[in-house]
């Protein structure tokens, strides 16, 4: 739908031909004033192909396509954070300029993210490159650039920014359980601190944001915590390895005590 926002016209939304896949097919044509076919009868007439697929599908979706259709003089896209433009290569040989295009941004049902001020990591050749850049500025993103043999760094780096910080929230209600605050009760009463905790990060830095008994120098009361989460031994695992992050890459007092703590 921002494509189409942003002035761009979309000929056709390709899917599967399983009704599941035609079904959301037909529901995002139908928004994108496009027309919705299946893979085995697609055209692409379009300058552009951008393949939305699961990252094991795109070497797939790339072989199938190169064998029905003239690629010369076309430009491919795909999506992946953690995979190169390298999966492209069979449509790359047959004259196309490709590239993946990845928006460092989360993507769930039932949620629509702005684009305006997304970070879009850019990896290819360099006329699908720049062409890139011009579609990420119209659709109001921030264009740059990554190494192909990096992009799984940088796909973890994107991990850490929002599924696994899910996973941590989530770690973080199971020892609510354990105090006696049930999973809801625990999740209405951490937002007030993550909020604020993240417009600290944002507005102060990662040092100045920090706070808690490991920037206190605190080992006696990290002891306390490593011993009663031993009823826990995922958030335990869990505790340890950011505690060792915390004392590694923060400005922290009585850094020896807490290695030591951490250590036994």
């Amino acid at each position: 739908m921002g494509l189409r926002q942003a002035g761009y016209r979309l000929s056709e939304i390709v899917s599967r031909s399983g009704s599941s896949s035609r079904g959301k097919a037909r529901s995002l044509a139908q928004k994108a004033r496009a027309a919705r076919i299946t893979n085995v009868g697609a055209t692409l007439t379009a300058d552009l192909v951008w393949i939305c697929v699961p990252d094991r599908e795109i070497g797939r979706v790339a072989r199938q396509l190169a064998r029905n259709l003239d690629w010369k003089d076309k430009t491919v896209f795909h999506s992946s954070g953690a995979l190169s433009s390298d999966e492209l290569t069979v449509l790359r040989r047959r004259g196309t300029a490709v590239a993946s295009v990845h928006p460092l941004m989360t993507f769930v049902h039932g949620s629509v993210p702005s684009l305006e001020g997304v970070p879009f990591a850019l990896e290819g050749d360099d006329a699908a490159v720049r062409q890139a850049r011009g579609i990420v500025r119209n659709l109001g993103g921030k264009a740059f650039s990554i190494s192909r043999d990096r992009k799984s760094l940088y796909h973890a780096w994107g991990g850490f920014s929002s599924p696994l910080l899910i996973a941590l929230l989530v770690t973080a209600e199971r020892v609510a359980q354990a105090a006696g605050v049930s999973t809801a009760d625990a999740r209405r009463k951490m937002l007030p601190i993550v909020r604020q905790t993240l417009a600290n990060y944002a507005s102060l830095g990662p040092a100045r944001a920090f706070s808690g008994p490991i920037v206190r120098g605190d080992a006696q009361v990290v002891r306390r915590h490593m011993r009663v989460l031993q009823k826990i031994p995922e958030a335990r695992q869990v505790y340890l390895a950011l505690a060792q992050a915390g004392v590694r890459y923060l400005p922290t007092r009585n850094r020896k005590g807490l290695e030591k703590v951490l250590k036994a």
